[in-house]
């Protein structure tokens, strides 16, 4: 059995009569990258808030880093973690050199641990402007690299976090990204929430919530055959002016395929591998046919839209 850095067993969060969390069992081996994907209000977030100490569970077992969740184990489980929100774990009325200053007076470091652990960081994200300048003039996705580096700054196992590129441009997401591998590689262990579905598939396992539950969890690669194991079938209409009249006529078939608009074109989604085929012929009487590789938003948009049929 791998090394577990996280396990987490039949966690439920109730407020009132709502279950923010229902149920939701799962584990994160050591220098893993593991995904929450849901939309907001799945329980991503109240899920790390738990495994964090700040919201204690209704019921459900925790043990974080070989320590079981408990308020006598808080304080040890704090050492062993590091989290950046999405609203940013820095300030931007304080320098970079200030914020990091804080955090590590809040987290006990020495002035050589402070000096080695900021020189570290601050190379590793290729921070190349003055520790002087105020976090709010600097662009957003050095902003969201300062606020990773300062999350790590007391070198935890493990680094939490939540929808860490929300709002941040795809170059600066991609850089972001590297950051988070680099942690991986150096054998952190690392749990990240996001709804963007292409950094889903940057994830080695992924947990797909919906409304407090983990509906599928997987590697992308498994989940995608899991759900699509013959590919989806991309069908551009040969005369575009036709392209609602087929949709009306092709629909009709939803006990063998559904059929969903992408603009023009449409991603049939096979349930009956026998029967599609015997209809190839009258298909391309309509459409151009081309088999096209799933991403990961169809996995998504299935195993939600699936659970509603």
């Amino acid at each position: 059995m791998p090394d577990l850095s996280i396990m987490v067993n039949n966690l439920v969060i109730q407020f009132g009569d709502f279950f923010a969390v229902n149920n939701i069992s799962f584990d994160v081996r050591k220098g893993e990258i593991f995904g929450l994907l849901g939309a907001n209000g799945a329980g991503k977030t109240t899920t790390i808030r738990a495994l964090l100490g700040i919201i204690i569970p209704t019921s459900g077992r925790l043990n974080i880093a070989g320590v079981e969740s408990s308020k006598q184990t808080s304080e040890a489980i704090k050492r062993q973690v590091g989290y950046m929100s999405q609203k940013l774990t820095i300030y931007d009325d304080l320098t970079v050199a200030e914020n990091l200053q804080l955090i590590a007076g809040l987290r006990k470091l020495n002035h050589k641990q402070f000096k080695e652990r900021s020189e570290k960081i601050l190379n590793m994200i290729s921070f190349n402007q003055s520790q002087k300048t105020l976090v709010k003039e600097l662009p957003s996705g050095v902003k969201q690299q300062v606020s990773l580096a300062a999350s790590a700054m007391h070198d935890p196992a493990i680094i939490f976090l939540d929808e860490p590129t929300a709002g941040v441009s795809p170059l600066a997401r991609e850089k972001f990204w590297q950051l988070i591998h680099h942690f991986a590689k150096e054998g952190k262990t690392i749990l990240v929430t996001t709804h963007y579905m292409d950094e889903a598939e940057k994830c080695e396992r992924i947990a797909l919530m919906r409304a407090g539950e983990i509906i599928a969890l997987d590697t992308p690669k498994n989940l995608k055959q899991k759900i699509f194991p013959y590919g989806i079938f991309e069908l551009k209409p040969k005369d575009a002016n036709l392209t609602q009249v087929l949709a009306d006529k092709w629909s009709t078939l939803s006990d063998i395929f559904d059929l969903k608009a992408y603009g023009l074109r449409f991603h049939a989604f096979i349930h009956n591998w026998e029967r599609f085929k015997l209809l190839d012929h009258e298909l391309k009487k309509d459409f151009e046919v081309e088999n096209i590789n799933p991403s990961f938003e169809d996995v998504f948009i299935e195993l939600v839209e699936g659970q509603n049929r």
